[in-house]
């Protein structure tokens, strides 16, 4: 397998600190109240920062986000320093969605010879010396989310020729070492055959590298909550046997995007010292043609002896997921379980790219991912779980069928549900959000690590 260097994972985002006066010769951007807008462009471009005194969260980190960018290269010229005058006393709601925008919208991936953006540092600057340890307070949580969501990105956005399921179980190995209490054991393909996970070898088995499952735990003593999060982690999929067509298939790098946000988030959770317990899974595997591929018409048979007649190879997410919800489920007992994986097409055309589905069997569970959303700046919207295709998912030659056809999100979310009776359990479909082309809010194009921050603000919820 070809190899060549990657930008570090984590990235290392820009520096925020506070400070109560200037540092000269370093350029400086003023919050003006007023409608919401944008870093102006033009000469003196980093000179003002118009609509934050009044905006919204999302205009707060849309003009952090301008504000990242457009210090990067003022005038043409590289910055390495930025500051940004808070003017009035300004509440900490305020710094902390501003300095998002920036951590993030200031967020670089690219394996290329040529420099990152300049920008090291963005010094918040307040007239009120009393108001600097309270902003370095509420900073310290932002750092945290922030980085979350770029170690997802980072995952997400490294190149499958070196990103395969190994590499993968040794990066979240790697990146929780430092973690007090977070614990990581990587699985390798001769345990996953001793224990029967029959969806990911099956999905696996296409590919020269074969899968693994990523299993992080973090318990800290006296927790009264268990989470399980389970992330679908196919590192690349072509399609199998029911082949994707070639426009689009390289963006099928950021298909474990869920798995990528499982493993952040845990990550945060744990960094955070939130009290509760949280078991993180990421089944990985590759979906590759090869002689050794699953096949239309194969019946899988599951970790805890559920079978599958597989209708179409692509659907492999779920036949990954199948393993990991019911192994999480019997093994762990959590109290609920929710799952993140770019599930189906269908979900994009429900609800575009910035938007994330939300299954669930739970109503409280349900409400409080959408409120952790709703804190973390991602938007959710539930989906239902309709009971009228309920039986499209039963099988003729199996327990169940993979992929009975439309409404695809929902047969989908169906087909999971059969892996989780008993516990209360949400499915997040982040096929749209999970990747962007373009820049919006603190957006970045390329993998956009949503959900980790969910995630967090979820477990959050329990502690």
């Amino acid at each position: 397998m070809a190899r060549y260097p990657l930008p570090s994972v984590p990235s290392r985002l820009i520096d925020i600190e506070v400070a109560d006066t200037p540092r000269r010769g370093a350029p400086v951007a003023s919050l003006v109240a007023g409608n919401a807008g944008d870093v102006r462009e033009g000469e003196g471009a980093f000179r003002w920062l118009v609509g934050v005194g009044e905006g919204t969260a999302s205009d707060l980190r849309t003009a952090g986000a301008a504000l990242a960018r457009a210090a990067q290269a003022e005038n043409g010229k590289p910055v390495k320093i930025a500051q940004v005058d808070l003017g009035a006393e300004t509440e900490g709601s305020i710094v902390a969605e501003l300095s998002m925008g920036a951590l993030l919208g200031g967020y670089h991936f690219k394996v290329s010879t040529q420099p990152a953006p300049a920008l090291q540092t963005l010094r918040l600057l307040t007239p009120y010396e009393r108001a600097v340890p309270e902003y370095e307070m509420v900073l310290g949580r932002v750092r945290t989310m922030a980085a979350a969501a770029a170690l997802a990105r980072d995952l997400a956005n490294a190149p499958s020729n070196i990103k395969n399921p190994q590499w993968l179980g040794e990066t979240a190995e790697r990146v929780v070492t430092d973690v007090p209490g977070l614990r990581a054991t990587i699985r390798d393909e001769a345990w996953l055959a001793e224990q029967n996970f029959g969806g990911v070898l099956a999905v696996g088995g296409g590919s020269a590298s074969p899968p693994r499952l990523i299993e992080l735990t973090y318990r800290p003593r006296g927790a009264a909550h268990h989470l399980l999060l389970v992330g679908k982690g196919i590192t690349f999929d072509t399609g199998g046997l029911s082949i994707k067509p070639a426009d689009g298939m390289h963006l099928m790098r950021t298909d474990m995007a869920g798995g990528a946000a499982v493993i952040a988030a845990i990550r945060a959770i744990a960094t955070l010292g939130l009290d509760v317990r949280v078991t993180a899974l990421v089944p990985a595997a590759e979906n590759h043609v090869s002689g050794g591929s699953y096949r239309p018409g194969d019946v899988v048979r599951h970790y805890g002896g559920m079978t599958t007649e597989v209708s179409n190879t692509d659907a492999e997410g779920r036949m990954v997921l199948a393993d990991a919800l019911v192994y999480g489920i019997r093994r762990f007992r959590p109290d609920a379980v929710v799952d993140a994986a770019t599930l189906t097409g269908a979900m994009k055309v429900a609800l575009g790219l910035r938007t994330g589905g939300l299954f669930a069997t739970d109503d409280e569970l349900a409400d409080r991912v959408l409120a952790a959303g709703e804190r973390a700046g991602e938007a959710w919207w539930r989906m239902p779980l309709l009971e009228a295709h309920a039986d499209a998912v039963r099988g003729e030659l199996a327990d169940v069928r993979q992929a009975p056809g439309g409404p695809g999100g929902v047969t989908a979310a169906l087909f999971l549900r059969e892996f989780t009776r008993g516990v209360p359990w949400a499915h997040l479909d982040i096929a749209g959000p999970a990747r962007a082309e373009t820049a919006y809010a603190e957006v970045v194009p390329g993998a956009t690590g949503f959900a980790a921050r969910t995630l967090v603000e979820l477990a959050a919820s329990y502690a």
